[in-house]
C-alpha cells in the first residue's frame, strides 16, 4: 500500500488490490498505531498491513463520506452503502462501522455484480446436482440449505434462482439481505428490519403476489419457520437456509421451531448442508505466489451432505423424531473426494472441519 496517496486514490487502490486477490471483505482496524488492514480471502483472515493514524482517519472520512454515514460519528454503529461510481471499481460496498476498544472497526464488503454461476459450475457431487435439479423441477416442497456463515449458501441459492430463470415459466420471488447478485427474470425484494419489513413481513405479503417459487433468504424465527412449511404445503417450491450444524441438526431445529412435526415432515423435500474449503493455488504449483498473496490457496471447493426425504424417512421421524435422521453423503466422504482429486490439502481440511471430521487415509 501507497500510504502517500492522497485518501481518495489510496481507497481505491486499496479496493482494487482486494478485488484483483478475490477478496471478500476489507476489514480496517484503528489501533494507537494505525489502522490495521486485512483481507479476507477465501474465508481467511489476511493481514495486509498498517495506515498510519494520520492517513488511516483520512481514509476512514473518506469511506464515511461515500456511503453518506455521519464522519463525526465514531461512538455507535452505522451502516451505508458506496456504489460503484463513487468505488472506483465494478463493485457495490457495504460499509459496516462499530466502535471497539481501541479505536473504530470498518468492514467493507465488497459485492460482485458478474452474473451467478450455474448449478454444474459449483463443484459439487454430480449426485447433489441432480437432486438440486430435481427438486427445482417440482411444483413444491421445502428446500433448505445450512452451513456456518461463509460456507457458500448464498452463491448455492442464486445458482438454483440462474436454473429457474433458464427453466422459465415460473413466478419467482426472493426476499434477500441484502440482494448481493441481480439474476433477471426473478423478482429480488429486499427486508429492511429497521423499517420492520422482516422475513416474516415480507413473506406474508409476497404469497399475496402469487408465487409459484419462493426464496427465503435465512429462516430466523418461528413465524418464518411457519410460513416457509405452510407454504412449501400449499402448492410452492420454497428455498431457503436454516442455521444448524448437520442435515440432522436442520431438522432438530425446525421441529423446535415449527411443533407440527406432521408438517415439518411432510414439507422438506431436500436438504444440503455444506462448508467451503480453500482450493489449491493453481499458479503456485510449490512455493507460494504473488496471485494468492502467499497463502498458497486460491478460490474454494465445496464439502458437503446432504438428505433427500424419502416416504420412508417421513414414517420414520413422525414415528420417533428428528435422530431417525441420517445424510446419504458425508461430509467425510466428500472431503476424501476433495483429497483425492487433489484440490485441496488435509490442512485445510482440519482447520475447516475439525480433526474429528478428517477421512481416514485411503488404504
Amino acid at each position: 500500500m501507497n500510504t502517500e496517496l492522497a485518501a481518495p486514490e489510496l481507497l481505491t487502490a486499496l479496493i482494487r488490490q482486494a478485488d484483483q486477490a478475490g477478496a471478500s471483505d476489507i476489514h480496517l482496524q484503528m489501533t494507537s498505531g494505525g489502522a490495521q488492514v486485512a483481507f479476507r480471502l477465501d474465508g481467511v483472515m489476511t493481514p495486509m498491513g498498517v495506515l498510519p493514524v494520520e492517513v488511516a482517519e483520512r481514509v476512514f472520512g473518506r469511506i464515511k463520506f461515500l456511503a453518506r454515514l455521519k464522519t463525526y460519528q465514531e461512538s455507535l454503529p452505522q451502516d451505508g452503502r458506496i456504489g460503484p461510481a463513487d468505488s472506483g471499481t465494478a463493485h457495490d460496498l457495504r460499509v459496516a462501522t462499530y466502535p471497539t476498544v481501541t479505536g473504530e472497526k470498518i468492514v467493507l464488503r465488497l459485492f460482485t455484480q458478474t452474473a451467478a454461476h450455474s448449478l454444474g459450475e459449483l463443484g459439487l457431487p454430480v449426485a447433489v446436482v441432480d437432486e438440486l435439479e430435481g427438486f427445482l423441477r417440482q411444483q413444491s416442497g421445502l428446500l433448505l440449505l445450512t452451513g456456518p456463515a461463509g460456507s457458500g449458501k448464498t452463491t448455492t441459492i442464486y445458482a438454483c434462482l440462474k436454473f429457474l430463470a433458464e427453466l422459465g415459466g415460473r413466478h419467482v420471488i426472493t426476499i434477500e439481505d441484502p440482494v448481493e447478485q441481480m439474476v433477471p427474470g426473478i423478482m429480488q425484494t429486499e427486508v429492511h428490519e429497521a423499517r420492520g419489513l422482516t422475513f416474516a413481513v415480507a413473506a406474508r405479503h409476497l404469497l399475496r403476489q402469487d408465487p409459484q417459487t419462493l426464496v427465503l433468504g435465512e429462516i430466523r424465527d418461528d413465524e418464518t419457520a411457519g410460513l416457509a412449511v405452510r407454504a412449501a404445503l400449499t402448492g410452492h417450491l420454497v428455498i431457503s437456509t436454516l442455521h444448524a450444524g448437520s442435515c440432522r441438526g436442520v431438522f432438530e431445529r425446525l421441529l423446535v421451531m415449527c411443533p407440527d412435526r406432521y408438517a415439518v415432515v411432510a414439507a422438506v423435500e431436500l436438504v444440503l448442508n455444506q462448508r467451503l474449503i480453500r482450493r489449491r493455488c493453481p499458479a503456485c504449483a510449490g512455493p507460494a505466489c504473488e496471485r494468492c498473496l502467499g497463502t498458497g490457496y486460491r478460490g474454494r471447493v465445496p464439502v458437503v451432505e446432504w438428505l433427500r426425504v424419502s416416504p420412508g424417512l417421513r414414517a420414520r421421524v413422525r414415528a420417533r423424531g428428528a435422530d431417525q435422521v441420517q445424510a446419504q453423503g458425508t461430509l467425510a466422504q466428500s472431503a476424501r473426494e476433495v483429497l483425492e482429486r487433489d484440490w485441496s490439502d488435509a490442512t485445510e481440511l482440519e482447520r475447516c472441519l475439525g480433526r474429528d471430521w478428517l477421512p481416514a487415509a485411503p488404504g
